[in-house]
């Protein structure tokens, strides 16, 4: 009996380790839904531009956006969206009526070349701010380690301290990861 005893404690033990901080999960909206909620609470918009052919776009998914440091601070700073490149709904934005453009066998969505000034590259990640004013595209994968420093960069509002912010904000910023890198694969 206590051999069945130590052995659920045990099982439960590893059960409650799994859930509780291997992966966490990002509330991803709609580019719409984030718009609309922007409306009423204002926050910048984080945009997810990805496509499901896109190896590297499923490797983030995996890898960054599950961490659970990342999807915390997307979660309350920012309004997430996951944006299809080749989605074919119209997205109607600030009165204008973003289109599918087909060419070749696939095409492209408006939205997605206007946020990524025509270089279709992904993954890519825009983060916008609250007013819409600027958009600023960070194409290539990024692990969680590396992907944190942008979402701090941003959602602290230091991409609006001029030419050297970026620079300037590499020098103070503190990793919640620690020294060592985040290893490929870990989710951390």
């Amino acid at each position: 009996m206590k051999k069945l005893q130590f052995a659920i404690v045990i099982w439960a033990s590893l059960g409650v380790g799994a859930a509780s901080g291997q992966s966490a999960e990002v509330k991803w909206l709609t580019f719409e839904q984030a718009v609309e909620l922007n409306k009423k609470e204002k926050r910048k918009i984080f945009i997810d531009v990805y496509t499901d052919w896109c190896g590297w776009c499923k490797v983030m998914d995996k890898n960054t956006f599950s961490e659970p440091t990342v999807a915390k601070v997307l979660n309350e700073r920012f309004y997430p969206v996951k944006f299809d490149a080749e989605q074919r709904e119209d997205v109607v934005f600030n009165g204008t009526t973003f289109k599918f453009v087909p060419y070749g066998n696939k095409g492209s969505h408006q939205l997605a070349m206007a946020l990524l000034n025509n270089q279709m590259s992904y993954p890519t990640v825009v983060f916008m701010d609250e007013e819409y004013k600027a958009a600023y595209p960070i194409a290539g994968y990024r692990k969680a380690d590396e992907f944190h420093k942008f979402l701090v960069f941003f959602a602290d509002d230091h991409f609006k301290k001029g030419q050297n912010a970026w620079a300037e904000f590499e020098k103070n910023y503190q990793s919640p990861y620690g020294s060592a890198p985040v290893a490929p694969g870990s989710g951390r």
